[in-house]
């Protein structure tokens, strides 16, 4: 999305009309929808800055951005190498605490950019022009001091403004970017926002006692990230601590030397469960990985340490019940009294890859879109062809998760014995938990298969409650932010199957 030129933009008064030149100016994707009062506060901006400033009719802004992925919106936006220029537009019957409020906010998001902020808001019915002060308050404005700000950009930036938002600078994992994390160098989105204040809201209605409370989603809805956060929050007052059930994290151990108000546990510290001190609250992440036991044992602790308790847990509706067996999710949301959230927006990966892993899983999902762009699949009929294209696709920057559960089991009963290297510059998908990598490439072996409704099974040596084969590679797939690649070993009918997806034509058609 380019700058457009608001004084051109306001000589045409009909909203339909604006809304198509504005996007033929900025290249936006979709016409905007405009409204009739934000049209004529629009004009009088421009108007009143024009009367003022000989230059104003040349300026361009970028009109109406929105964050990619936050859903944060800018109503004006200047922006050159030292500063960005904020300007919000109201018609009127706006309270100063909303716009304050409004305008701190949007100094929390910009702030990303490093650069000097200037933050504005004109109230059109009343003409009344204010401004955010450095020390966060709302003060009245004079016309001469925006004129001022705007004569002091040069060379403005003219490019597509989401080159500068980059998702990666503000959604991070805590145990990827443990650096960023504790130097609280990322956003929340607004779902994200609601479900903690209402988290809180909950604990605090309870008085800090033991109550339970929980928020599940797809992988990629920002639940790790929301976990710490409140977890943080918390942890100003009193001691908290973090059970993580996933692999063993480095991350962890950094966030643990640095938090002192937070002890975070993994698997192994909870079993000898020989924890003695108390906290104040407890959370668990990666809780779709609990067993009974576990389950047990921390809501002793809870109880005895009078203690809220917080899920973190992924859904995996997509797979097969008989494949889940039992998963963390379905105990967590058997605990009574649990009040339980759902997070919706997908803030990692990007729908068309969203839309893939879930029609992998089931192929009669209504998950299917007309075409995956970003999707590759290969078929290897024996062992050297498989390793060559693994190595392949790694060469291509491609971020190998390999299960240690698969047998890599053959029709023939054949195992596949891949080249060690390929394993030492992967990731083991239980390792591969709460990362995510631009494009992954994981691998399907003669053990999989659809069963009469549509949904991806497994067999093989283990079938008992251990045997994760789908349900690591659904969570494996959903590492992707970008790409995904699947190789496809001795398994044709598989094979068939995903080709239709992404060919919308069976291949046995002749």
């Amino acid at each position: 999305m380019r700058p457009v030129n608001i004084y051109a933009l306001t000589r045409i008064e009909d909203p339909f009309r604006i809304a198509g030149l504005e996007r033929q100016m900025s290249g936006r994707r979709s016409l905007m929808k405009v409204k009739q009062w934000e049209t004529e506060g629009l004009k009088k901006f421009s108007d009143c800055l024009s009367e003022r400033m000989k230059s104003a009719p040349e300026l361009k802004f970028y009109y109406s951005f929105v964050m990619p992925k936050l859903g944060k919106e800018f109503d004006l936006l200047r922006i050159d190498r030292e500063s960005v220029v904020n300007v919000e537009l109201k018609s009127g019957n706006v309270s100063d605490d909303a716009i304050k409020k409004q305008l701190i906010q949007n100094r929390y998001y910009l702030s990303l950019l490093g650069k000097t902020m200037y933050f504005f808001t004109f109230i059109s019915k009343a003409n009344r022009l204010v401004r955010l002060s450095h020390a966060g308050r709302l003060v009245e404005a004079r016309w001469e001091e925006l004129v001022q700000v705007f004569e002091k950009q040069t060379d403005c930036y003219c490019g597509e403004i989401e080159d500068l938002f980059k998702e990666e600078k503000y959604l991070i994992s805590p145990l990827s970017h443990p650096n960023r994390f504790l130097r609280q160098e990322y956003f929340l989105t607004a779902q994200q926002t609601d479900i903690k204040n209402k988290i809180l809201r909950q604990i605090r209605k309870e008085g800090g006692r033991q109550s339970v409370q929980g928020f599940t989603g797809l992988p990629g809805t920002g639940k790790t990230i929301l976990l710490y956060d409140i977890a943080m929050l918390l942890s100003w007052k009193s001691s908290v601590c973090v059970f993580h059930l996933g692999s063993k994290e480095e991350g962890l151990k950094r966030l643990d030397q640095r938090l002192k108000r937070i002890d975070f546990y993994d698997r192994e510290a909870l079993e000898k469960d020989r924890i003695y001190k108390k906290y104040s609250a407890v959370f668990v992440d990666e809780g779709h990985r609990i067993d009974q036991e576990r389950m047990e044992q921390i809501l002793r602790y809870a109880g005895e340490w009078d203690a809220p308790v917080i899920f973190s847990y992924d859904r995996e509706d997509a797979i097969a019940d008989e494949e889940r067996r039992q998963s963390g999710a379905e105990r967590i949301e058997q605990i009574p009294g649990l009040i339980s959230y759902r997070l919706t927006n997908r803030i990692r990966m990007n729908r068309e890859l969203s839309s893939f892993i879930r029609s992998v899983m089931c192929t009669r999902s209504k998950n299917h879109r007309q075409d995956y762009p970003s999707v590759s699949i290969a078929y290897a009929g024996d062992e050297k062809d498989a390793q060559r294209l693994l190595l392949n696709y790694q060469k291509d920057g491609y971020q190998y998760i390999w299960d240690a559960h698969l047998r890599f089991y053959t029709g023939a009963g054949n195992d596949l014995r891949c080249d060690r290297t390929l394993e030492e510059n992967g990731i083991e998908v239980m390792e591969a938990t709460c990362k995510e990598y631009e494009k992954v490439v994981m691998m399907l072996d003669a053990s999989f298969f659809y069963d009469e409704n549509g949904y991806m099974r497994s067999v093989g040596e283990d079938t008992g409650e251990n045997d994760y084969r789908v349900r690591n590679l659904f969570h494996g797939l959903s590492r992707a932010k970008n790409k995904i690649a699947l190789v496809v070993y001795d398994n044709i009918e598989v094979f068939d199957e995903l080709l239709y997806l992404l060919q919308r034509v069976s291949p046995a058609a002749k």
